[in-house]
């Protein structure tokens, strides 16, 4: 029982990573590439020069995105990117399978749709712990030094790529409509990934010293307090640490590991003043 909890949890974000790349290059193939839409990062530099050339995007996303991962590689670690590699091979692979095929004619229905299922995708891959590559890895990198939404960061990037293609193609309204796909995914992204978002948790624990010790390896400061039971009286310590949303799934996992029995409180944090760690080493 233990070895297949194991080996779930090992396997588990490389399963999500190829299932997000399916919903993402379903979105490309079916709704934004039939429409000559853009979707964001890479992938619309991607769909540009594919327009312009006639040579396959599903390829081209992917030699775009190798230089971008090898950059990543030396500063969001590896597992993030080895994760981030799993998801742009996966894409650039289902796009060979799916067939370029417009499920509807309405340009805006394909917009809509299209910048939500490829938000959703790229959002899972991102709570996961990896990324669909391209400018999702310069916005995580930028957003852990600015402490910025990681979506709305992927809109800013990606407006320069936009003007390019309708001064290229000639067709405003393609880039219009690609400006509200790739804000809708900006969105959805921001929906379910937010490490910009801060959590306050309150633990109350017998393994004071181990947990502290583990919870500083995240990192992130810890500060204990002595607290007493109101019904038991029992005197007992509990630890405040602040952490992003991102961590959480992090932090859950290290208090299980040391003291499943400890009670947690977490609560939203509206700000933060003094100092707070914002890039994880």
């Amino acid at each position: 029982m233990k070895k297949t909890v194991g080996w779930i949890a090992k396997t588990g974000p490389y399963i999500m990573m190829a299932l997000s790349a399916a919903a993402v290059s379903c979105g490309f193939q079916l709704l934004l590439i039939p429409q000559k839409l853009l979707s964001s990062g890479v992938s619309g530099v991607a769909m540009i020069i594919g327009y312009v050339s006639g040579w396959n995007i599903g390829w081209l996303y992917f030699a775009l995105n190798v230089p971008i991962l090898i950059w990543g590689y030396r500063v969001l670690g590896r597992k993030f990117i080895l994760l981030s590699m799993v998801t742009v091979i996966f894409t650039s692979a289902f796009m060979q399978f799916v067939p370029e095929h417009a499920l509807t004619n309405d340009r805006l229905l394909a917009c809509v749709f299209g910048g939500v299922l490829v938000g959703a995708g790229t959002a899972v891959t991102l709570r996961f712990g990896g990324s669909s590559g391209g400018f999702d890895i310069i916005a995580s990198i930028i957003s852990r030094h600015r402490d910025l939404p990681v979506g709305i960061l992927v809109v800013a990037l990606n407006a320069i790529v936009v003007a390019a293609n309708g001064w290229l193609r000639k067709d405003w309204d393609a880039a219009l409509y690609s400006m509200l796909s790739i804000y809708l995914t900006g969105k959805v992204i921001d929906l379910v990934h937010t490490p910009h978002r801060k959590v306050t948790a309150f633990i109350v624990t017998k393994q004071t010293d181990l947990l502290a010790a583990k919870l500083l390896t995240l990192p992130r400061g810890v500060t204990i307090l002595k607290t007493r039971g109101g019904f038991t009286s029992n005197e007992q310590d509990m630890l405040m640490t602040v952490t992003t949303r991102y961590e959480l799934t992090e932090l859950r996992k290290i208090i299980r590991g040391v003291d499943p029995n400890a009670f947690v409180n977490v609560v939203q944090t509206i700000d933060v003043i003094g100092q707070f760690r914002r890039r994880p080493s």
